[in-house]
């Protein structure tokens, strides 16, 4: 298989911290969506990534069904299979899909020429991103490792990217008031699969 994306996209990195956790044989191939005549095109007509090719001219897109399908491709899921836990997995990766989704949102309005842009659009995503993080800091458990439980999972991969990308992209000080988050992301962000799948240019925050 192989794994169409931009090393800095959220989206993208979802999927390559999932391959990396589970030591899959697929290839990173760096290709930019934005071009007129981007090879993307060819495998996805939406023109997103990521794209995994999983066959000869066979692709999935779109990023929750691309880490959806890597996480079952080998039959060591990932995702609780009990009902409730389940749920709460999928909870918590809608949350951290929104905040990436508002994160981006906010990046594009930012390469807007400055006469262009929308203060009150950006502010709109920020709220979004701050009213998520305060969620989250209300409904993690105290000094836990992981999100749910005590095994590691899709929702921490989900939430763990959306934070890293906050910090990147929309960088102040939710710490001070999410300690239980913080304390959560600084573990999960220290593993292998996220050191590595680092963007390039981020630079971690003082006490991340």
């Amino acid at each position: 298989m192989k794994l169409y994306g931009s090393p800095t996209s959220p989206y993208v990195r979802k999927a390559r911290v999932l391959i990396h956790e589970k030591s899959m044989p697929v290839e990173f191939v760096i290709e930019d969506p934005w071009t007129d005549d981007s090879p993307i095109i060819l495998k996805n007509p939406l023109s997103k990534i990521p794209v995994l090719e999983i066959g000869a001219d066979s692709y999935m897109f779109e990023s929750q069904l691309v880490v959806h399908y890597l996480d079952h491709s080998d039959g060591k899921s990932l995702t609780p299979r009990d009902p409730a836990g389940y749920w709460q997995s999928q909870w918590w990766q809608s949350l951290g899909n929104g905040i990436i989704d508002a994160g981006i949102t906010r990046a594009f309005e930012n390469r807007r020429p400055e006469d262009k842009q929308m203060p009150e659009k950006k502010a709109r995503e920020e709220q979004r991103i701050d009213r998520a993080i305060d969620l989250a800091e209300k409904t993690i458990k105290e000094g836990s490792e992981f999100l749910l439980g005590n095994r590691f999972g899709l929702a921490d991969i989900v939430m763990g990217v959306a934070i890293q990308y906050t910090d990147f992209r929309y960088p102040n000080d939710w710490r001070s008031r999410a300690p239980k988050l913080a304390k959560w992301a600084a573990g999960i962000t220290a593993r292998p699969s996220f050191e590595e799948t680092l963007p390039p240019g981020f630079v971690k925050p003082e006490g991340a």
